[in-house]
């Protein structure tokens, strides 16, 4: 796996910025703190950071997936989670409050459909390991669904 130019962030329709946010967030994943709720219907989510700069690539982050998931715009990154493909088929059905301060976003999305419910815990789940433990733990959901798509 090349971590150095990082290919993998690249997607067919992300921009060459949404990639290196990406990158600049796998290099310095210790940077970022973040808390889940679960919640009946949804998630509360907190993430942030205590490093300027990682801060506001953070907040651009979210909020340039939060306007493609309401425009329906999958950024089809390569090494996207296969749980981002219900998000964007039934975004309809996902409402989704935020609030910002200056190193952090606050995310509550919730949704009447137990689907996209299990899919919004899922992802909050998988983006939290990926804070905790960077480009790691995205090789090991790969090797795991490469395993599963084999047996």
């Amino acid at each position: 796996h090349d971590e150095v130019t990082m290919p993998g962030l690249r997607g067919l329709d992300a921009t060459p910025e949404e990639s290196a946010e990406l990158a600049f967030m796998f290099r310095n994943f210790p940077g970022l703190n973040r808390e889940v709720e679960l919640l009946h219907d949804g998630i509360r989510t907190y993430t942030w950071s205590d490093d300027p700069e990682l801060a506001a690539v953070l907040l651009s982050h979210v909020g340039g997936m939060l306007q493609r998931v309401d425009e329906g715009r999958d950024p089809q990154v390569f090494i996207q989670s296969p749980t981002l493909d219900i998000l964007f088929e039934r975004r309809a059905t996902i409402t989704t409050e935020i609030e910002t301060s200056e190193n952090g976003i606050w995310v509550t999305q919730t949704s009447t459909d137990p689907d996209v419910v299990a899919a919004l815990q899922l992802h909050a789940d998988e983006v939290s390991d990926m804070a905790a433990r960077g480009m790691q733990a995205v090789h090991e959901m790969m090797m795991q669904r490469a395993a599963q798509a084999g047996q």
